[in-house]
């Protein structure tokens, strides 16, 4: 009995220091700051671009039309590929007006022969009619005779020459060196004069120009700005950059040429028509681009990222970090977008610091871990 008892005791104790041990509370581990992406205020001068919607053009595009009807004989070069100028492209068939051209030779001819009967009868009633051995009537008859058949040699002589005219427009040569197109016609296809009977069209793409238009208050708003004294327009709009349909920027920068004379009653724009150099002819005519234009300059502009913005109902908020660590968030007023970035134009400084986002955990008074991450406008984040 007595080992029974001690074993219950035993029993007890260990049941007793169990019961104790698991009524003990358990104690939290400290929660540490959430790390969030952090991003100074950049100040900076910042040059605003508009896009305008344009169309390019070759620095020359030339249609090649029929001067002659009739049937084209022969195409002697390949499309779309480049040509030289003077190169032969097209012929149509001569035969009708080589006859043409025998026709007049031969009428020509004739006026000659009529010419010289006539020069001969009239040199020869001169000096007789001196002597008075032939009347004046008939001396006024040869001379008559003598001018009409010099007229007619003028008008045989014209005839023949536009004949020839004619048979050198059944070969259609190159008017300029350039890019040949598509040909809109066949070997066997009857052609004509006419403005609708294009050929094909050569462009030149050692340049290209750009059209683009403009409405009417934006031009007046720029056009004062540039007239400032020392205006920082004066160089920065003439230059325009543009973006390709697929999103990609061209390389080259384009000044602009000039602008229309007058403003399209219509639509309310003006043109302006711009030059790119063209060295890898990856511009041809026809394409749609966005031109983009400096229209605006601002001196030491605050930029944050767009996505540290928070906008709601027009209200716009970004959580500003101080210097510990604490969030506060901060009602702005934005300017433009420039690139991924705002302007900010009241309620940061250029010593601010904001939050990226990307949590729904950042709340104003907590304090965070920042982490500071380097930006530009228009680049990705590190």
């Amino acid at each position: 009995m007595n080992g029974f008892k001690k074993y219950k005791i035993l029993f007890f104790g260990i049941a007793f220091s169990t019961l104790f041990i698991s009524c003990k509370k358990e104690v939290a581990p400290e929660a540490k700051p959430l790390e969030i992406s952090v991003a100074k205020v950049l100040q900076e001068d910042v040059r605003l671009e508009s896009a305008f919607t344009g169309q390019t053009f070759g620095q020359s595009d030339i249609q090649l039309n029929p001067r002659v009807d009739g049937v084209i004989e022969s195409l002697n070069f390949r499309e779309g590929t480049v040509v030289s100028k003077g190169q032969l492209l097209y012929t149509i068939d001569p035969l009708p007006f080589k006859a043409k051209v025998n026709d007049a030779e031969g009428a020509l001819a004739e006026v000659e022969a009529r010419m010289a009967k006539t020069k001969s009868d009239y040199d020869m009633m001169v000096p007789l009619a001196k002597m008075n051995a032939v009347s004046q009537r008939e001396l006024i008859s040869a001379k008559a005779s003598y001018n009409a058949s010099t007229a007619s040699l003028k008008s045989a002589k014209a005839t023949l020459e536009n004949a020839q005219i004619e048979l050198g427009y059944c070969r259609i040569l190159a008017p300029i060196s350039g890019l040949i197109g598509i040909s809109k016609v066949r070997v066997g296809d009857y052609v004509k004069p006419g403005p609708d009977a294009v050929l094909n069209t050569i462009s030149d793409l050692g340049d290209v120009r750009v059209r683009f238009t403009m409405s009417e208050q934006e031009f007046l708003r720029i056009f004062r700005e540039i007239k400032k004294e020392k205006s920082d327009l004066v160089g920065a709009g003439k230059l325009v950059s543009l973006l390709l349909s697929d999103g990609s920027t061209y390389p080259q920068t384009g000044k602009i040429s000039f602008a229309d004379r007058q403003i399209d009653p219509a639509t309310g724009a003006v043109t302006f028509e711009a030059s790119f150099a063209n060295p890898d002819r990856l511009l041809r005519p026809g394409q749609y681009v966005k031109a983009k234009v400096v229209t605006d300059v601002r001196k030491n502009s605050l930029l944050i990222p767009q996505r540290s913005v928070i906008e709601m109902q027009g209200v716009f908020q970004v959580f500003v970090i101080d210097n510990a660590n604490k969030v506060d968030l901060k009602i702005i007023q934005v300017g433009p977008a420039y690139k991924d970035s705002y302007i900010v134009t009241d309620g940061l400084t250029a010593k601010d610091k904001v939050a990226l986002g990307g949590t729904s955990l950042l709340k104003a008074g907590s304090v965070i871990t920042p982490k500071l991450v380097e930006w530009a406008p228009g680049k990705t984040e590190n």
